[in-house]
C-alpha cells in the first residue's frame, strides 16, 4: 500500500510557525544569562533562574494547556497564546530589574506552554498514523534547527548590535510564527473531548496516564539537556573558547538533519528501542567528552556526538507518548509529555547551576551524563519491560484464540 504524503502545505506551515517560535525561545534561552551577569550584574544562579522562571510557568499550566487543546481546539488555543507570546517577546524592550525581568519570563513561558502544546498537537494529527516516527521526527527537527539558529543569532546580534536590536528580530520573528500559524488548516475532530464538569478535578483530565511512563525519562534526559542549554556559552569562555561557542549548536544541529531520515525510518520501522538505547549511549558520551573538551575540536565533537543522542531520543519519545495513549488524548499526551519534560529542564537548570557555581561546569557535565544513564535504565524498566511484557500477552491471547 503507498504511504500516504507527509509533506503537504498545512504540515510544512506548522513547522515553520514552530521554527519561529523556537528560534525566539532559544535565542533569549543563551543571550539572557549573559545579559544578567554584564548588564543586570547576576551570578550563575540568577542566570539560571531567568530559565527556571519560564520552564515553572510553562510547567504549571502544560495539564491545562493539553485539556483545553482537546476540549476547546487546537487552532483557537494557538492564536490566543501565540498572540500573547508574541506581547510579550516585545516587552524585553530595556528591562533594568531582575524582578521585572523574571516575571516577564513568567507570562512568556504560560503562552509558550500552551502555544507549543497546540502546535505539537496540530502536527501530530497531519502526520499519517504509519509514519508518526517519521512525522514526529521531522517536526522536532525544525525545533532543533531553531536550537542552532537561535543561540547562534542571538549571541552574534546581541555583540556586534546589542540586546535591543536582537529584542526587535524576535519580535518580528514571532509575528511570523502567529501568521504561518494561523494560515495552517486544522481538522478538529469531533472525537475530541469534550468538558467534563462533574470531574473537573479529577486529574486523569489534565495528564494522560498513557504517556506518563516515558515523559518519566524525558524528564530525567532533559535534566541533563538543560546545562547546555543555560551554560555552553559560560562554559566556553571559561574554556577560552567564546569564538567557537555559537557552532556548538551548528553541529549538533547538522547531525540532527543528517541522521533523521533514518532514524524516523527506523523507528516506524523496527521500533523505538532500535533507536532510543544508541541515542542514550551517545548522549552520555557527549556529554562525558564535554566535560574534558580543552580544545575546540574535541568541545565541537562532543556537540555532535550529543546532536546525534538527544536530538534523536527527543522525538522518539514525543511518537511513544502519543502512541502510547488514545487517539482522542492526543492534546493530552503532549501536554503531559511535555510538562515533564519542562519539569527536568527548569528543575535541572536551576540544580546544576548550584552546582557549577559550588564546583566547576566539567564535573555539572559528567554529573548529567551520570544521569542519563540512570534514564537509560528507567526506560527499560518503565517502558521496554512493559511494552514486551504486553505484546507476549497479546501474543497469547491470539494463539487461544486460534484454537
Amino acid at each position: 500500500m503507498e504511504r500516504q504524503p507527509l509533506w503537504r502545505k498545512d504540515f510544512l506551515s506548522i513547522c515553520l510557525s514552530s521554527l519561529f517560535l523556537f528560534i525566539t525561545y532559544y535565542a533569549l534561552v543563551a543571550t539572557l544569562p549573559i545579559y544578567v551577569m554584564e548588564i543586570l550584574n547576576g551570578g550563575d544562579r540568577e542566570a539560571g533562574l531567568t530559565l527556571t522562571a519560564f520552564i515553572i510557568a510553562a510547567v504549571l499550566f502544560r495539564p491545562l494547556a493539553g485539556k483545553w487543546v482537546d476540549e476547546l481546539g487546537r487552532k483557537k488555543i494557538f492564536l490566543l497564546f501565540s498572540a500573547v507570546f508574541m506581547v510579550s517577546t516585545f516587552l524585553y524592550f530595556g528591562i533594568a530589574s531582575l524582578v521585572f525581568l523574571l516575571a516577564l519570563r513568567f507570562v512568556h513561558g504560560v503562552s509558550f506552554g500552551f502555544a507549543t502544546t497546540a502546535m505539537a498537537a496540530i502536527a501530530t494529527d497531519l502526520v499519517p498514523d504509519e509514519r508518526k516516527g517519521e512525522g514526529i521526527g521531522y517536526y522536532a527537527m525544525f525545533m532543533n534547527i531553531a536550537m542552532v539558529i537561535g543561540p547562534f543569532m542571538g549571541l552574534t546580534i546581541m555583540h556586534q548590535l546589542g540586546f535591543t536590536t536582537l529584542v526587535v528580530i524576535l519580535s518580528v520573528l514571532s509575528i511570523l510564527s502567529f501568521v504561518c500559524g494561523g494560515l495552517t488548516r486544522v481538522l478538529e475532530h469531533k472525537r475530541s473531548v469534550k468538558p467534563t464538569a462533574n470531574r473537573a478535578f479529577h486529574w486523569k483530565n489534565f495528564i494522560e496516564p498513557g504517556a506518563v511512563p516515558i515523559s518519566l525519562t524525558a524528564l530525567l534526559l532533559s535534566f541533563a539537556y538543560s546545562g547546555l542549554l543555560s551554560f555552553i556559552p559560560v562554559y566556553a569562555k571559561e574554556l577560552g573558547m567564546m569564538e567557537v561557542s555559537s557552532y556548538f549548536f551548528v553541529i549538533y544541529a547538522i547531525m540532527i538533519v543528517v541522521s533523521r531520515p533514518f532514524t524516523g525510518r527506523l523507528f516506524d520501522r523496527m521500533g523505538e528501542n532500535i533507536v532510543v538505547y544508541p541515542s542514550i549511549i551517545l548522549y552520555a558520551i557527549g556529554l562525558i567528552l564535554l566535560s574534558q573538551a580543552h580544545t575546540p575540536t574535541m568541545f565541537l565533537v562532543a556537540s555532535g556526538v550529543i546532536g546525534l543522542g538527544y536530538g534523536s531520543v527527543f522525538p522518539s519519545f514525543q511518537a511513544i507518548a502519543i502512541k502510547s495513549s488514545p487517539t482522542e488524548r492526543r492534546g493530552l499526551a503532549t501536554g503531559t509529555y511535555f510538562l515533564l519534560l519542562d519539569t527536568g529542564m527548569g528543575v535541572g537548570s536551576f540544580v546544576l547551576g548550584i552546582i557549577a557555581s559550588s564546583t566547576n561546569y566539567s564535573f555539572m557535565f559528567i554529573l548529567s551524563s551520570l544521569v542519563v544513564v540512570f534514564g537509560g535504565i528507567v526506560y527499560y524498566t518503565l517502558h521496554h519491560k512493559r511494552a514486551a511484557r504486553r505484546k507476549r500477552q497479546e501474543g497469547l491471547q491470539v494463539v487461544k484464540g486460534q484454537m
